[in-house]
């Protein structure tokens, strides 16, 4: 048996998977976001292992058994979260998430401080990233900077509770800016420039190699055993990857979960930030990625559900029987600012082309259409950049709407594989790592290719209206971001 733990935004996932890949069980726990000022985005790290605890316990009350014969563990968690710890690793302040953002100013001054920030960490400075917001902290907090023993990702936080390992690994280490891409190291430069020293940062594993075991009183409340090895895990992306098999050379999904991304692998370490194209290095020795990141996917319908007071189930299933042609209406799901290709935390969502017909099926169709506009800007700037893309899986919660599907397929323009058990997304991938840790099998052996539950073809007329209908879309940016910048119109 094996054990998968994601560490999401809105919620902690638990998979219980066995020794022929089917999942026993799972169970989640919802987590809640604090928003108290325009841009932040915090939540309490204390929240996130009381959750993981939950899960966890909740699985054991059904099948005990099962778990006691845990052989590995698997992270993988929500990226670039800055949880600083003091010297007993106790947290200083709520952890400031990736879609937090407060810290645009201190990118400008982290390449101000490094000039060689892009080549060393292969990425542009964003707000979302970790060492940004470190600078913040120093700027805003000096004492909480001054407290500062440990910064560790989400993941990682509940890593040291469970193992007592202050412990990262390659993928979400990458999103951070203080790694060395290309080498897989911490890079003292970057941290330097960001006020740090290297003891600052935890140790280094590949996503696949065993961290630690648990603690005695964790392994005992979770009825797992003492030897079960918790494997270096993954940023979510990362795992995602690992579960649905993307770990080939251009081999490609597409997640639709809080936030949106467009994933490639990759064999070397190819970095295009002037397009703002994450590169990182992937969960497994020597792979890396490319990927777009959109910041605002499946939440801008839960948004809009909460707006309207319907629940997403029922919003979708109005839109889908309606007329489909919303005429000029657009929507830009910026509401968390937006990463690829803007890097720009300051954008706002916008619904373009209201009129007095405008109802509740034409909102929610506007906003899945925006959201696979947002994509095909994101898959715009992968081919510019060169990155080959192959075969797109689809994963996250949001793949759970086959209309969703047939609008982003369009939208795309590319047919999209849809994987049996695809939205368990994550934690399904952090528990393949947890058995590469536990049992030392070849990773092509284990992240496997699910089977595909079915696949949608881009109806070529929806498409060809589409192809216009964006191209209003990418040019409402440009006319936009005056105004979000805080110049006069």
């Amino acid at each position: 048996m094996f054990l998968g733990i994601d560490l999401g935004t809105s919620g902690v996932k638990v998979v219980l998977v066995d020794g022929d890949q089917r999942v026993v069980n799972q169970e989640a726990v919802p987590l809640s976001v604090s928003r108290p000022h325009p841009l932040w985005s915090e939540q309490d790290p204390e929240e996130w292992w009381r959750a993981t605890d939950q899960a966890v316990v909740a699985l054991k009350a059904r099948h005990a058994q099962a778990l006691s014969g845990v052989r590995g563990i698997g992270l993988s968690g929500q990226m670039h979260g800055a949880t600083l710890l003091d010297q007993a690793d106790r947290p200083i302040r709520p952890a400031i998430l990736w879609n937090d953002g407060r810290a645009a100013a201190e990118c400008a001054e982290l390449e101000r401080r490094e000039p060689r920030s892009r080549a060393i960490t292969g990425n542009l400075a964003m707000p979302g990233f970790t060492a940004p917001k470190l600078l913040w902290v120093a700027a805003h907090e000096p004492d909480a900077f001054a407290r500062t023993r440990r910064v560790l990702l989400p993941k990682d936080y509940l890593r040291l509770r469970m193992t007592g390992a202050a412990a990262s690994e390659m993928s979400d280490a990458a999103g951070t800016l203080w790694l060395d891409v290309g080498a897989r190291r911490w890079s003292e430069a970057m941290l330097a420039a960001t006020g740090l020293k290297l003891s600052a940062m935890p140790e280094l594993f590949e996503g696949s190699r065993p961290t630690g075991t648990l603690r005695p009183e964790v392994a005992a409340a979770w009825g797992v055993p003492a030897d079960a090895v918790v494997a270096g895990g993954a940023g979510d992306n990362a795992a995602g990857a690992a579960g649905v098999g993307v770990i080939r050379p251009g081999d490609a999904f597409l997640s639709l979960g809080t936030s949106g991304v467009l994933f490639v692998a990759d064999a070397g370490f190819a970095p295009n930030p002037a397009e703002a194209v994450h590169a990182f290095c992937h969960c497994l020795p020597d792979t890396w990625h490319r990927m777009s990141v959109i910041l605002s996917a499946a939440s801008a319908l839960s948004w809009l559900a909460r707006l309207l007071g319907g629940t997403e189930p029922e919003l979708l299933a109005e839109a889908e029987v309606a007329d489909p042609d919303i005429g000029d209406l657009l929507f830009l799901p910026y509401l968390s600012g937006e990463r690829t290709p803007h890097n720009d935390p300051t954008a706002t969502g916008v619904f373009l082309g209201l009129t007095h017909a405008t109802g509740r099926p034409q909102l929610v169709r506007a906003l899945l259409e925006g959201v696979a506009f947002a994509f095909a800007d994101g898959q715009a700037a992968l081919t510019a950049a060169g990155t080959a893309i192959g075969e797109v899986s689809v994963i996250g919660g949001g793949a759970r709407s086959p209309f969703w599907g047939r609008i982003l397929a369009a939208a795309l323009n590319r047919p999209l594989h849809y994987p049996a058990g695809g939205e368990l997304g994550p934690a399904f991938g952090a528990a393949r790592l947890g058995r590469l840790a536990a049992t030392g099998e070849a990773p092509e052996a284990v992240c496997t290719r699910p089977q595909t539950a079915h696949v949608v073809e881009p109806d070529a007329a929806l498409a060809e209206r589409y192809a216009g209908k964006y191209e209003r879309f990418r040019a409402l940016y440009p006319m936009l971001k005056p105004a979000w910048a805080g110049v006069k119109l």
